[in-house]
């Protein structure tokens, strides 16, 4: 018997996901994805009136991963649990060490200094001497990249 694997289909560009949603976009039914919630830590829908449940885009790419390492690559809900951990676990050792991760090439180093200056360097030196980045908004414009890039590698 032949198995066929569905394509699932693209991830719209939206804030936000209603569990019905995220089940269309990742290929599982809103009973499971609940299911999951209690398995993966790191999956938190925001919860509105009534309990409804809202998914960001991060958490539809989440599902999409844990999808995969259950359904594909046959891991056990503990062995997949395990091996969520060690890839973010991964991420942020990556990321502490100052390294980019890039696609096919070695991870970069990022000298802070020499890319403060990069950043300024068409400012005047009052411009840039005085001002302040709100780090939640680095986070957010970080987080961003990120989806963007995985959003790129699920596209090949």
């Amino acid at each position: 018997m032949e198995i066929m694997e569905k394509a699932l289909p693209p991830i719209p560009v939206k804030r936000y996901f209603t569990i019905g949603e995220v089940g269309e976009l990742c290929g599982v039914k809103p009973h499971v994805l609940r299911y999951w919630e209690q398995e993966f830590t790191q999956l938190r829908p925001m919860k509105r009136r009534g309990n409804r449940r809202y998914y960001q885009h991060h958490e539809v790419l989440m599902i999409r991963r844990i999808r995969d390492l259950l359904y594909d690559q046959g891991f056990t809900i503990s062995g997949a649990r395990n091996k969520l951990q060690e890839l973010v676990q991964g991420e942020r050792d990556r990321r502490k060490a100052g390294m980019v991760p890039l696609e096919g090439m070695e991870a970069v180093e990022i000298d802070q200094e020499e890319f403060d200056a990069a950043v300024h360097e068409d400012e005047p030196a009052s411009e840039s001497a005085t001002r302040t980045v709100d780090p939640s908004q680095l986070l957010h414009l970080r987080r961003e990249l990120f989806e963007i890039r995985e959003l790129l590698t699920l596209g090949r």
